[in-house]
């Protein structure tokens, strides 16, 4: 595991304009420390010259915070820039805080921020460009999926576990990202992944085992129960996510859009599989005859845990990292997934009996990314 390093001191502008944050979770003194690393400031028109004046041609992609454009500095540096709607979801409580975060943080499964721009009514983050985008532009497509054969996909799969690891226990600051999924992972030339989007991610103490919010924040499909229904989250919201997400990567199927005749979703369909020893039929049959049977459904067997129902009988991501590299050491059997027809046909308490909830909220407000 990659150790965090820095150099310089954050920039005092950068500094002038974070210090009315809204959210005490995200306070500044979290940024101004003298071993952060070097954080670049950039004016609007060197960025509007680097993306040739934030050009249709540049984009790369687009999400609920606004555009992604590809860039080229003078220096030859390829970049990514993020360019914050006026009109995004994402405010500038999350804007602030995935600069606060990101500089912080130094992991080769991580994306490395260069640098950021604020100027006016522009907010800008500017991203160390990877040329082969999201995982998802790959793992949903019917042509690309085939570029990721197994030894891929299970290189990707144990590089975002690291990558989560490292968020959870072994930066200087441990945080929950809370919106894990394959758009937010990059991959670069050589198909290495990245975590990105750091705009919903919260940072926990050292004895904090849990957190709760009446502002629900995330993607449908990859929300844990206890998340989604309540507000409450952890180190094992993010987890679930995890196994949604390796479920994903093996079957080649995004758990939004599953279809099955039994209407089971992607995680309860992969449970039936398994259960009933035909876990083979769930892996992508593009790569089916090239992977390793043994090591896939030892991923199936991994993921199905990271998705139980209560927080409590999911591993902990230094486990997961684990039960990856030591393919000899024995698995707890999954128990049945409840959360396999969508929250509508959930009893709300029968996911919160296990946590000691501090929420008081009534209503929680979902909002798509």
């Amino acid at each position: 595991m990659e150790s965090c390093s820095s150099s310089s001191l954050y920039p005092s502008f950068v500094k002038d304009n974070l210090q009315h944050v809204e959210n005490p979770e995200i306070q500044f003194s979290h940024v101004n420390h003298g071993e952060d690393q070097e954080l670049q400031l950039f004016d609007f028109d060197s960025v509007k010259m680097a993306t040739n004046n934030f050009s249709v041609w540049n984009r790369i992609g687009e999400g609920g915070f606004g555009i992604v454009y590809k860039g080229d500095l003078s220096s030859g540096q390829a970049i990514a820039v993020k360019r914050l709607s006026r009109t995004s979801g994402q405010g500038m409580t999350e804007f602030k805080n995935e600069i606060i975060l990101i500089s912080k943080l130094q992991h080769r499964n991580l994306v490395k921020l260069v640098g950021v721009c604020i100027e006016g009514e522009e907010k800008l983050l500017l991203y160390e460009y990877l040329s082969n985008k999201s995982l998802d532009k790959f793992l949903f497509d019917p042509t690309k999926r085939a570029k990721l054969d197994w030894t891929t996909r299970f290189r990707i799969i144990e590089g975002v576990a690291c990558g989560l690891l490292y968020l959870h226990r072994d930066s200087r600051l441990r945080i929950i990202h809370r919106d894990l999924k394959t758009s937010n992972i990059l991959l670069d030339e050589e198909m290495n992944p990245k975590i990105s989007d750091f705009g919903m991610a919260r940072i926990f103490g050292v004895k904090q085992d849990l957190a709760n919010t009446n502002r629900v924040v995330g993607t449908y499909g990859y929300m844990a129960p206890e998340y989604a229904l309540e507000g409450i989250f952890s180190e094992k919201s993010d987890v679930f996510s995890f196994g949604i997400m390796l479920l994903e990567i093996v079957s080649g199927v995004k758990n939004s859009s599953f279809c099955h005749e039994e209407h089971l979703s992607l995680l309860g369909y992969a449970w039936q599989l398994w259960n009933s020893g035909k876990g083979m039929q769930l892996i992508d049959q593009t790569i089916v005859n090239s992977c390793h049977p043994n090591e896939a459904l030892r991923c199936i067997h991994i993921g199905l845990l990271c998705v139980q129902d209560y927080a409590v009988d999911r591993p902990t991501m230094s486990k997961v990292v684990f039960m990856l590299s030591n393919d000899t050491s024995d698995l707890t059997p999954p128990k049945m997934p409840l959360y396999i027809r969508g929250m509508n046909h959930i009893n709300l308490s029968s996911f919160v009996s296990d946590v000691n909830s501090i929420n008081e909220c009534s209503i929680t407000v979902i909002e798509s990314r």
